[in-house]
């Protein structure tokens, strides 16, 4: 006789969630302290892996962005004083989900990670005058 058993467990994972209107921009906030300088940084799709960024939308060398999936996604703040939140300009529902702000720190597994849920409103609609 042979008896086998199984233990699935889920696990509660929470993320902090933004909500966009769509046509509008959107920013998810991202920053990190620079006491010990700038440093290289990523966004992308999906939550966070366990390095880099995966489907990269945006990176940076601490101080300039490097690479720009699309020109819709913007670093709009100080990337020399640490603000590094995205903004998504034009925002559909394609955009919803979850985003990965990865700040990358010297060391193995000191990144700073932050997971985002990104939830899109319908905008207002649009009346237009009836000509007859």
């Amino acid at each position: 006789l042979m008896l086998s058993f199984s233990l699935f467990t889920d696990a509660v994972v929470s993320y902090v969630q933004m909500n966009g209107v769509v046509s509008q921009s959107a920013t998810l906030s991202c920053t990190y302290s620079t006491a010990n300088g700038v440093t290289t940084m990523c966004w992308g799709r999906g939550a966070c892996p366990v390095s880099q960024c995966s489907d990269e939308i945006i990176w940076t060398n601490g101080s300039h962005v490097t690479f720009q999936k699309h020109p819709r996604y913007k670093l709009n703040g100080s990337l020399l004083k640490g603000n590094v939140s995205l903004t998504i300009e034009n925002v559909a529902q394609m955009d919803r989900g979850l985003s990965c702000c990865r700040v990358e720190h010297r060391g193995w597994f000191n990144d700073m990670k932050l997971t985002l849920l990104l939830e899109i409103k319908p905008g207002e609609p649009i009346l237009l005058p009836l000509i007859t």
